[in-house]
């Protein structure tokens, strides 16, 4: 389990890295120019800061070290799949094509994420029915998310042009903080190649989602 976990690590960082490289700020670019970065540079700094304030963490790891905050990581992955859901719906505002890009690289990086927090709930006590439980009633806060971006379409219409490059830097983020340092916990040379292989993987379904 845990090799096809740190395969579908390697994979999501790729697809991350393509989204937000490939599609969302080239989109972003070609309507604001490039004041994009900033808020780009925002999202990265502001997912940040939600990460340090609410121990935001992808835990893929039995020995990971918050494993006795099991509510307070629900918490933090009920708002992670809010925003993702918020992200979603953004991007189909935007484009089906962003749409498409966006959903793809989301789900790939869920994934092994919540493979890793089912298995954070189990270890820190809970039973594996209720780990279930809690763990698809965090993941049905992406459908408030899209809902919410939905409905609020017509208000947020000028805001989602802002928030693509801010979602961008905010999956960035999660790539190269949450993501890439887990790579790095299996070095041997098998391991770095399938992981290498995974993450051009990504890249390339991206990149075959742009044309």
């Amino acid at each position: 389990m845990k090799k096809l976990i740190f395969a579908l690590i390697g994979f999501a960082t790729g697809t991350l890295i393509g989204v937000s490289l490939l599609h969302m700020l080239p989109e972003a670019i070609e309507g604001l120019g490039p004041s994009s970065f900033h808020y780009t540079v925002l999202g990265i700094i502001s997912f940040f800061v939600m990460e340090k304030f609410l121990y935001w963490r992808h835990c893929h790891d039995m020995e990971c070290s918050i494993h006795s905050f099991v509510y307070l990581n629900l918490f933090g992955d009920g708002l992670h799949n809010l925003i993702d859901g918020l992200i979603i719906a953004a991007s189909f505002l935007h484009s089906s094509e962003l749409g498409v890009a966006a959903t793809l690289a989301v789900i790939l990086h869920e994934i092994p994420q919540e493979l890793g927090d089912f298995g954070v709930l189990i270890y820190g006590g809970l039973g594996k029915s209720r780990a279930l439980l809690l763990n698809l009633v965090s993941a049905l806060t992406a459908v408030l998310g899209a809902l919410i971006a939905y409905y609020t379409a017509f208000y947020i219409h000028e805001a989602v042009l802002y928030l693509i490059p801010f979602a961008a830097g905010g999956l960035i983020y999660i790539a190269a903080v949450d993501l890439m340092p887990e790579l790095h916990k299996r070095n041997s040379p098998r391991d770095a190649l399938t992981q290498l292989i995974m993450v051009i993987a990504g890249l390339s379904v991206m990149l075959l989602l742009k044309h």
